[in-house]
């Protein structure tokens, strides 16, 4: 149970994890290229940018997506809004289902189940294990700090306290820092985020000119100012959730680099003499021992020899110019602004497949329809489409919304009670042409086409809008069971019963409800199947066995509750007409599935398409 549990798991999260690690990937490398612009300037710029990189991976776009979804246009989008949207998409987002259910397409028939099953344990595993791994070591290293801050003694005076209040009223600190005097052997830095504490090695004062003791307490002092600690423990976070990405090392790396390269400019722009700062550094460094973790700002971190170099020969960089600053500005708007238009554009593009009077703007439409309440008091109903029309008899207007938007009753949302009870005839006709028009189709677009046509006939004698939202509920999984399938693949040539050909020409090919829990498949995909148990069990199926051909089968069941009905090869749609369960007690669907024909339904959650119904009115009879 819990194999298969984490395999649906996996199977819904790897394409965002995917995606995320992709656009975050994406996010450090255009901040590393822009670090290379700015590499003549402070080095704080560069800092914040590689900040943002290690942030980006705690922060998926699919928020800001969301946020655009919600702010999606009312009007019809236009042709270039939807090529936009498809180019962003692609480049966005290429872990998307289907690209990642060609492994469920292919591992059914090469590797077994049990490793289908073991590779999402394997890899929680493997990640459970580093993710433990970094925590430990880092709170070994911070047990060993918290030891030496426990057994510090707070400094009241001395040449220490003195420096460090002068450099807090020149600089504009409010809160005085304390000073913790450490029998330990690390190097002055900075301990805590909320309540900074400076740690001070005992007996390095004596080493320390009051030059040198004040360049150190400065550098110590822009620590505190500049928040580094925080910036470090953040990234410390992203080390420990994506340890087996490269980059995010790399990337903590540069942020110690260039936070004390930051420090060391601004100490030397208070005035500071650069030999007499290098030679407070070195000074340091012969007396103390570098701190263990990076969310405890010291004075020696990052490459010493480069700092030492960059100290007495570069200085302070040049401060962002105004087209610098006009090129960071636009790469944070184009960072926030792409996912927001993504999610406008993804909003728009939903509802406008959804709005009928959008969607079919262009389809054939009925050219006569009549709407007529039905008072013959029989419940039985029955939807068939014709080669020229459609016909309803006591159907209900819910059924209708079901077939035009292919969905099943769960999948509505919104709904008045009179569109579920009250019943009517329909006829619709269309044209000559339009009739030749569809002809003409192939039986996928013929499906399509006559979609559309029910969708145009809702939102003109219902005046119905609809959008659609996705909602995670519970779901059955259809998967192949142990010893796999057991119905036949259909074959170029094949022919049933009204002697028409199967895959290549398959017009009598279809799926036959014939009452009393059979239902009979000739030369039709799963898909068909994955519809039929959707309406049949009230909740949605998705089709997770990786069979892409055409098959024949033959299903029998005991009925537990109303079935839809399937007749006819012309398109027929469900109904709810009652089928009372026969009184011979018989294997129930899900003992059907598996055991007829090799599947498996599996409770799970995923998400769910929901129609929500807007606006919806009584037809009128003409």
């Amino acid at each position: 149970m819990i194999p298969n549990y984490l395999s649906r798991v996996w199977t819904a999260f790897a394409p965002a994890l995917g995606n995320h690690l992709w656009q975050s990937t994406l996010f450090a490398i255009a901040a590393g290229l822009l670090t290379l612009v700015l590499r003549k300037n402070r080095a704080g710029g560069r800092y914040w940018l590689w900040l943002a990189a290690s942030v980006k991976f705690l922060i998926p776009f699919s928020l800001l997506v969301g946020i655009g979804s919600h702010l999606a246009w009312s009007h019809d989008p236009a042709g270039t809004r939807a090529g936009l949207y498809v180019a962003v998409e692609e480049v966005s987002l290429p872990f998307t289902q289907p690209t990642m259910s060609v492994i469920s397409r292919v591992t059914p028939a090469t590797v077994s189940a049990s490793l289908i099953h073991l590779l999402p344990i394997l890899l929680t595993t493997v990640w459970s294990c580093g993710f433990v791994l970094v925590l430990s070591l880092w709170y070994v290293r911070w047990k060993r700090i918290s030891a030496a801050i426990r057994e510090g003694v707070p400094l009241r005076e001395g040449r220490e306290v003195e420096v460090l209040r002068r450099i807090e009223r020149t600089g504009g600190v409010r809160k005085p820092i304390e000073i913790l005097l450490s029998q330990a052997s690390l190097e002055p830095g900075i301990f805590g985020i909320s309540r900074p504490v400076l740690v001070w090695p005992y007996g390095i004062s004596e080493r320390l000119e009051d030059a040198h003791l004040e360049a150190i307490i400065a550098h110590e002092l822009w620590h505190v100012r500049r928040r580094d600690n925080l910036a470090a423990a953040i990234h410390m976070v992203v080390e420990a959730i994506f340890w087996f990405h490269p980059l995010v090392w790399w990337m903590g790396a540069r942020l110690l680099e260039e936070r004390e390269r930051a420090c060391d400019e601004e100490v030397l722009e208070l005035g500071s003499d650069r030999q007499v700062y290098a030679e407070s550094i070195l000074k340091t460094c012969e007396f103390c021992v570098g701190s263990p973790l990076a969310c405890v700002s010291g004075v020696t971190g990052a490459d010493l020899k480069k700092r030492i170099v960059h100290i007495m020969t570069e200085g302070v960089g040049c401060k962002l110019d105004f087209s610098r600053k006009l090129l960071l500005s636009a790469a944070g708007l184009l960072v926030v602004a792409i996912p927001v238009v993504f999610g406008l554009l993804h909003a728009t593009q939903s509802r406008a497949q959804s709005q009928s009077p959008n969607v079919v703007a262009t389809s054939p439409v009925y050219e006569v329809a009549s709407i007529k309440p039905n008072k013959s008091g029989d419940n039985r109903s029955r939807i068939m489409f014709s080669p020229d029309g459609l016909s309803a008899t006591g159907g209900t207007l819910q059924m209708l919304i079901m077939s035009a938007y292919e969905i099943s009753p769960h999948q509505i949302s919104g709904a008045p009670s009179w569109l579920d009870s009250e019943r009517y005839d329909i006829e619709a006709k269309m044209d000559s042409s339009t009739a030749d028009e569809l002809r003409k189709m192939s039986e996928d677009e013929r499906k399509v086409a006559r979609q559309h046509m029910l969708q145009a006939l809702l939102a003109d004698r219902l005046k119905l809008t609809i959008h659609r939202e996705s909602k995670e509920l519970p779901v059955y999984v259809l998967v192949v069971a142990k010893d796999g399938p057991k119905f036949q693949e259909a074959k170029p040539g094949d022919t049933y019963s009204n002697g028409v050909k199967g895959p290549d020409g398959h017009a009598g090919a279809g799926m036959m409800f014939g009452g009393n829990g059979t239902l009979t498949g000739q030369g039709v995909p799963l898909v068909n199947l994955v519809r039929f148990l959707t309406r049949v069990l009230g909740r949605s199926v998705i089709d997770k066995t990786g069979l892409t051909s055409k098959y024949d089968f033959t299903l029998k069941w005991t009925e537990e509750r109303q079935a839809p009905m399937f007749k006819g090869t012309e398109g027929s749609q469900p109904g709810t007409g009652g089928i009372s369960a026969p009184e011979s007690s018989g294997p129930s669907i899900f003992t059907a599935v598996q055991e007829q024909l090799g599947l498996k339904l599996e409770s799970g959650k995923g998400p769910v398409d929901i129609l929500i119904i807007d606006h919806v009115e009584k037809p009128s009879e003409n």
